[in-house]
């Protein structure tokens, strides 16, 4: 998987490509993150990258033409490496709200950039001109797009084949198969005089998948009814789920 990512902070990726499981990927070469600062694709001696709105208004509008610039050169470089260049996203608070199923969608692509926005806006020419897809992680403002894409980058790399440990882990993640986890226990046994369920210590694996499978549906019924109707919608309940959720 390959990210190219257009920030005027690039900086702030080591803490995706230097820790933690996403820097072992990279360590791996299982996915790649080229950063591009369009400072470096401006003219002029000042390095200008935005601008007062027309029309007036608060803020600063990221111009066109760096971030088109910058543009050109990913392309350039993917064109060199032999890379089809997959969709050029932008971070902004009117995208569709990012989900393990698009995820999914982006590791399919193979590569992706993203244009991290920062003060006011961008100009939106340049949106109308390069923009493909436009993602959010939520209904609140942010100071710039580095945070949700590396939020995104994260959840995307957890997906590639050989980047968790166990390869059963990203398939049991919350909202892989609709629902919320179920809840997970450790050592001790009993902890401040609360114990671990005993179905889970009895070794007995279909009665512990029945267990899980109804606590998932009970934590998502009581703290995300929301995902109940959607997988519904999506024919993710069967028979048995649908009576233990009558039951509740």
């Amino acid at each position: 998987m390959r990210f190219d990512v257009v920030s005027l902070f690039p900086e702030m990726f080591s803490a995706l490509t230097q820790w933690g499981i996403t820097g072992r990927a990279c360590e791996q070469g299982l996915v790649s993150v080229n950063l591009w600062n369009p400072r470096d694709y401006c003219s002029d001696s000042r390095k200008t990258v935005d601008d007062r709105a027309y029309g007036g208004g608060p803020g600063m509008v990221m111009m066109a033409k760096p971030l088109e610039d910058t543009i050109s050169a990913v392309k350039a470089a993917h064109q060199t490496q032999n890379v089809t260049s997959g969709p050029i996203c932008l971070l902004a608070p009117q995208g569709e709200v990012f989900s393990q199923k698009i995820a999914t969608d982006i590791l399919n692509y193979g590569n992706l950039t993203f244009i991290c926005g920062r003060y006011e806006a961008v100009d939106h020419r340049f949106i109308e001109r390069n923009v493909g897809l436009q993602l959010s992680i939520g209904d609140f403002v942010v100071s710039g797009g580095e945070l949700p894409a590396m939020t995104m980058m994260d959840a995307v790399i957890r997906l590639i084949p050989g980047a968790l440990g166990d390869g059963e882990s990203a398939i049991q993640d919350s909202f892989i198969n609709g629902l919320l986890d179920y809840p997970h226990y450790t050592r001790p046994e009993i902890y401040e005089n609360l114990s671990v369920p005993d179905v889970l210590l009895g070794g007995h694996h279909a009665k512990i998948a029945d267990w899980r499978r109804h606590k998932s549906l009970e934590l998502t019924l009581k703290l995300r009814p929301d995902l109940i109707k959607s997988a519904r919608a999506n024919g993710l309940l069967s028979k048995e789920d649908e009576q233990f959720l009558r039951n509740l």
